[in-house]
């Protein structure tokens, strides 16, 4: 009877066990926010149970790059049958390529990169198509990916970026002045291409040239130091032609510390919640609208696509994330 009765116990605590397990779910993800996501697809269904598991790695969690995060949670959330695993790997390539090994170790159905550098993305791609686990970029678009949509990239044409605002700088100088350039990370095609538009703009207004072009890696503080240099140089400077609002913002405290702004049209790329904010406040002329949600949504969709064995429908490898100008006319429809 003693034996009978452990075995019962051991029953009802393996019952118990199993009925535990399958309530809980495994997975780390940022935190959502609220507001739709561009892209809608069919219910997923993974080869790992119930639930499409999607690994993806971020080279940083900023202002813009969380709100990627959170369209792609948000895209998840509305899926009801997605699980992320967001990891962040504090610009480091190494950190980056481990990350992706790790999700192919744990048999993730498919993986999201925004890569740290686009021009070392080749080793994250060969680890992923030889485990044949799906593959999508967002925001970032390496040089080498193939244009067949087998692995697509999700995101926008930063050399629209670049020209439109650069061409709506040039319209506010007349035409005139000296243009700076703050550049991203020259290693990212978003900084070349964004510089690129820039700088075609300026070559076509014969009364303006740039004059100092440096990169302040994305980041406010980089900005700030830079014009801070710039400026003790005593050389005049009449346009900030910023790769991002980040950036932008760094210049845009550096010219009122030097009581310079005024004198100063400073522009953008991304409409981040505190460069519409400086733009209310006539600090910041231009920016341009990256639909972070939109891209982030957009990756997750295309994964789950390619997860469950459909084709994504690209443009020469690409889902296109329309880019859209940002100036006080019309700052309200994006939350100014």
């Amino acid at each position: 009877m003693g034996l009978n009765r452990v075995s019962r116990t051991l029953g009802v605590v393996l019952v118990t066990i199993l009925a535990f397990g399958a309530c809980t779910s495994a997975g780390t993800s940022s935190a959502p926010s609220t507001g739709a996501s561009s892209g809608a697809s069919a219910p997923a269904s993974g080869g790992t149970g119930d639930k499409v598991k999607i690994g993806v790695t971020f080279p940083i969690l900023d202002q813009f790059l969380q709100t990627v995060a959170d369209g792609m949670q948000a895209k998840a959330d509305e899926m009801g049958n997605v699980e992320l695993n967001i990891q962040a790997s504090q610009e480091k390539t190494d950190v980056q390529l481990g990350q992706v090994e790790t999700f192919i170790q744990d048999k993730v159905d498919a993986i999201i990169v925004i890569p740290v550098d686009t021009d070392a993305a080749g080793p994250m791609t060969k680890a992923a198509t030889d485990a044949g686990i799906p593959l999508v970029y967002v925001n970032r678009r390496p040089s080498d990916l193939p244009t067949d949509g087998s692995i697509p990239y999700v995101g926008s044409d930063s050399l629209y970026a670049g020209t439109v605002e650069m061409q709506e700088l040039a319209k506010l100088a007349n035409g005139k002045g000296n243009v700076v350039v703050l550049i991203g990370d020259p290693a990212n095609e978003a900084a070349v291409l964004r510089t690129k538009g820039c700088k075609d703009v300026v070559a076509q207004n014969t009364g303006m040239k740039v004059t100092k072009e440096q990169s302040g890696h994305w980041k406010r503080e980089e900005g700030l130091a830079i014009m801070e240099n710039w400026l003790q140089t005593g050389e005049q400077i009449d346009v900030v032609c910023g790769n991002n609002d980040e950036m932008a913002l760094g210049a845009i405290q550096a010219l009122k510390n030097a009581n310079k702004l005024d004198a100063v049209l400073v522009g953008g790329v991304d409409a981040t919640k505190d460069a519409l904010a400086a733009m209310k406040a006539k600090d910041l002329e231009v920016t341009v609208f990256q639909d972070a949600k939109g891209q982030g949504g957009g990756g997750v969709d295309a994964a789950v696509k390619l997860a469950n064995g459909e084709k994504v429908e690209t443009k020469d490898g690409v889902v296109d994330v329309p880019y859209q100008l940002v100036t006080p006319a019309n700052m309200a429809d994006f939350g100014g």
